[in-house]
């Protein structure tokens, strides 16, 4: 495991596991749902990763967007790869919304629609919701 993998609490945020990837559930939830696709080598520039993961890539992709949709329909959907801090290969996923949406009595604004996503305006979240969220993603994600 990386460091990329440990800063957003691999293996306690695994949404799914991957050959090559693995989905995670972003421990700042920017808006509701927000995940992190993290490559599991040591690969610092997406050039560098291996063929296997370029293959594997488009269903990894169609599986983050039907597990997100089967869990909250998303207005629109935002892969950013940032790599500054963090610097292993990885894409911070966020599904947007045009109207805040509620988790478990919880409220999630996405301050920044219908702009760039606010990735410093994250919803608090208590451990116990960020639980039930990561079971109820784990639930909605397509068994392949």
């Amino acid at each position: 495991m990386h460091a990329t993998l440990a800063k957003f609490g691999y293996p306690g945020t695994l949404v799914c596991d991957y050959r090559y990837w693995c989905v995670l559930l972003r421990p700042a939830q920017a808006t509701l749902g927000s995940l992190v696709l993290a490559a599991k080598g040591e690969e610092r520039a997406f050039s560098d990763l291996p063929d296997e993961a370029f293959t594997e890539f488009p269903l990894v992709i169609r599986e983050i967007e039907r597990g997100i949709k089967a869990f909250c329909s998303y207005d629109r959907i935002n892969y950013l790869m940032l790599m500054m801090v963090d610097p292993h290969v990885h894409f911070h996923v966020l599904p947007r919304y045009a109207e805040a949406q509620v988790f478990d009595g919880l409220h999630f604004p996405d301050p920044g629609w219908p702009g760039a996503p606010d990735l410093k305006s994250a919803t608090d979240v208590p451990d116990e919701i960020r639980a039930r969220l990561l079971h109820t993603l784990q639930q909605c994600w397509p068994k392949t």
